[in-house]
Parts: structure tokens; sequence; C-alpha cells
């Protein structure tokens, strides 16, 4: 894949696609970007009184701040991951650029995972994903079969 540099037609450039649609092969329609404090996800540890309140904070913060964006808290495990979480769903590229730069800011004592949403579920949280803070072990195993 060739990287095209920005094209200067009088005074304006021409910014990448990017900017306004996920590349191929991210889906829209499956949310675009997954942020979880667990699914795209915020992660907490429920036994921590400090860390329960600071996701609750947080969520409320998100859900406030960014009220274009999906938010579901969640007090348990699920799927893959391995504690309680909270999901935060994106729809562009301009609320993941934004949401992303606010969390490694915000993310606080919470650990976050980011993965985009292909169709491919195993391949979204194994390779194509991210952390903000620390990594938490993810029950890949159990996504290898599963399509989106």
């Amino acid at each position: 894949m060739s990287q095209q540099t920005p094209v200067d037609s009088g005074n304006q450039l021409k910014l990448s696609s990017a900017y306004h649609e996920f590349p191929a092969p991210i889906k829209t329609s499956s949310g675009g970007f997954d942020f979880h404090g667990k699914w795209g996800a915020i992660y907490y540890m429920q036994n921590s009184p400090e860390q329960t309140e600071y996701a609750r904070d947080l969520h409320a913060r998100i859900a406030r701040e960014f009220p274009e964006v999906s938010a579901v808290y969640n007090t348990f495990d699920k799927g893959p991951h391995p504690t309680a979480m909270f999901e935060v769903n994106t729809l562009t590229p301009h609320q993941t650029g934004a949401l992303l730069s606010w969390l490694v800011v915000n993310h606080g004592p919470l650990d976050v995972f980011v993965h985009p949403n292909t169709g491919d579920t195993y391949r979204d949280h194994a390779e194509l994903a991210m952390w903000i803070g620390k990594p938490w072990p993810l029950y890949l195993e159990m996504l290898k079969h599963i399509t989106r």
C-alpha cells in the first residue's frame, strides 16, 4: 500500500477519506470501533470500590461529554473479557479520534481495550486491538468461530 501526501490545490490540502469514513474492512453498521473499559471497553475491578466508583463517574462523563456515542454499562464479565467493564461504541472516525484522545488523558486507574469491528471478531480482538493502560488477558479461543 503506498502512502499519499496531501495535494496542494490552491491553498487547500486534500485530506484522506479516513477523516470522514472508516477504511475497509471496518463496518460502521457494527459500531465502527468499540472501546471497552471492555469491548472496544473500559475495564475495572468490581471488587475495588475505588475503581467501581471511577468507572461509574467515567461512564457518566462519557455520556455527558459524548452524547452521540453509545455507552453501555455492565457490572460483570462478558464474552472473552475477564472482568467487569463498560462498552462505548463509536460510529465515525471523528468520534473515534475524539474519544480516543480524551480517554488517553481521562482513563485514570482503568484500562481501556479498543478494537475495530470488521466482521472478524477473533481478528478484531487478537490482532487489530490496542490498549490504553495495562493489557488484560482475553479468552480469545471462544472467538475463533464468531462472525458479525
